[in-house]
């Protein structure tokens, strides 16, 4: 009978403690999600590789013609505007349509040199809660969950900063000229795009397209890795 007893007092102090244990390993785990059991943080390489991403490809579109002259990101007329191209062309006003396309590449240029910050910014406050997933992804996954993440936010921070480079580069008053040239020809569908809209989507997608380029080159290309923590992290994606 005292065995019983023993028993019945002892199996729930034992339960208790037990539990009591896995919320330290769950607290401990929590400190540590990110980390392999040989203490590399996974999730501080990834944003590494991003912050890499943004220093070595994204500066690289705030130069002059750093959109105007790079095919894979070079800003063209919007699908609805297409026919105003086209129109324009036909007219003899090719140069018009011309300078309207270099002027929304030269916004978007002056607006990616004045918010790298920002970019800079939400990497580093990013929350990686699956970072060896990512890791162990397709070649664009950090970009690709950098930019799910955090597009929303990014562009309403962004589209003011477009605004104001399109103002400064003086692309306003060139589409302007550009729409009420267009508009005046008679038959035609009258437009009024949203220039500010279009330049600050095409902008972000090429500052992502850039820093996918990095990661890809991080990725594969052992020479890129340019620091202890990058060395780690991706080679143990090299394994996979």
């Amino acid at each position: 009978m005292k065995k019983i007893f023993l028993l019945a007092v002892f199996i729930p102090m034992i339960g208790n403690a037990q539990f009591k244990d896995l919320i330290k390993k769950g607290q401990s785990k929590i400190s540590t999600i990110t980390k392999t059991n040989s203490g590399i943080d996974i999730s501080a390489g990834l944003k590494e590789a991003l912050n890499k991403g943004v220093t070595d490809q994204v500066s690289k579109l705030t130069a002059l013609d750093g959109f105007y002259k790079n095919e894979a990101v070079k800003i063209i007329m919007p699908a609805e505007l297409q026919k105003v191209d086209k129109t324009l062309r036909k007219l003899g006003m090719s140069s018009l349509a011309d300078d309207g396309i270099k002027a929304l590449n030269r916004a978007a240029e002056d607006a990616v040199k004045e918010s790298t910050p920002i970019f800079v910014s939400a990497i580093k406050n990013i929350n990686f809660s699956d970072a060896k997933n990512i890791l162990m992804g397709k070649e664009n996954a950090a970009t690709a969950y950098l930019q799910n993440a955090t597009t929303k936010d990014l562009y309403t921070k962004f589209s003011p900063v477009v605004k104001q480079s399109i103002g400064k580069v003086g692309a306003d008053v060139i589409w302007s000229n550009i729409i009420t040239k267009y508009n005046a020809i008679p038959l035609v569908n009258k437009v009024n795009p949203d220039i500010t809209d279009y330049v600050t989507n095409k902008a972000l997608d090429g500052v992502f397209k850039m820093i996918t380029v990095e990661e890809k080159n991080i990725r594969t290309n052992l020479g890129s890795r340019t620091s202890n923590l990058l060395q780690q992290v991706f080679a143990m994606q090299d394994k996979k």
